[in-house]
């Protein structure tokens, strides 16, 4: 007979995300995540399959929490503002007790790079392509841009998220607006 879980897999999941957030996914030892789960070596196996099934999970977990809290609010505003509060929005949704963890997806591939599993990766380029939609979507409210131009902005500006992300973790809140306005006079 199957045990019955004692503990809610979104809750799990949640815990998990935060510590690789944090720590990333290569130092995150299936220990940690043990401990920072609140369940046992053989649950993580059994719910999770492994270490990778976890930090799949996590990046799920993410991605819903993106949508709500950034994407949904773009795909809600007007044009490049919009955008540009998506920026501002992103460095409060990377705080951590004051302190900036970048975006959890930026970090794994500056972690990984070219030798990141294909199936994390898969998942990345998705949630990239999704914002790059809305960007797209945002800079088409202005009826004087041609689509090359809106190509090329959106490129520019993910780009400059890329940036805005590492960014966020090393420099003070002054110096980021300072990029996300100088960023905006461009587009």
């Amino acid at each position: 007979m199957a045990r019955r879980k004692e503990y809610k897999e979104e809750e799990v999941i949640e815990k998990a995300m935060q510590l690789f957030w944090r720590n990333g996914y290569e130092t995150t030892s299936v220990r940690m995540l043990e401990k920072e789960m609140g369940i046992n070596q053989f649950s993580v196996y059994a719910s999770f399959g492994n270490k990778q099934g976890v930090f799949l999970e996590s990046i799920k977990c993410y991605k819903k929490k993106a949508q709500f809290e950034l994407i949904d609010r773009l795909d809600n505003s007007d044009g490049v503002e919009g955008i540009k509060q998506y920026f501002y929005n992103f460095i409060e949704f990377s705080k951590d007790n004051n302190s900036n963890k970048g975006c959890l997806l930026t970090n794994t591939v500056n972690e990984l790079g070219e030798n990141a599993d294909t199936l994390i990766m898969s998942e990345i380029v998705k949630f990239a392509t999704n914002v790059r939609e809305s960007f797209i979507n945002k800079l088409s409210f202005n009826s004087q841009k041609d689509k090359v131009t809106i190509d090329k902005q959106a490129n520019y500006l993910m780009v400059a998220l890329q940036g805005l992300s590492v960014a966020s973790k090393m420099f003070n809140a002054k110096q980021l607006d300072d990029f996300i306005e100088v960023t905006f006079k461009n587009v």
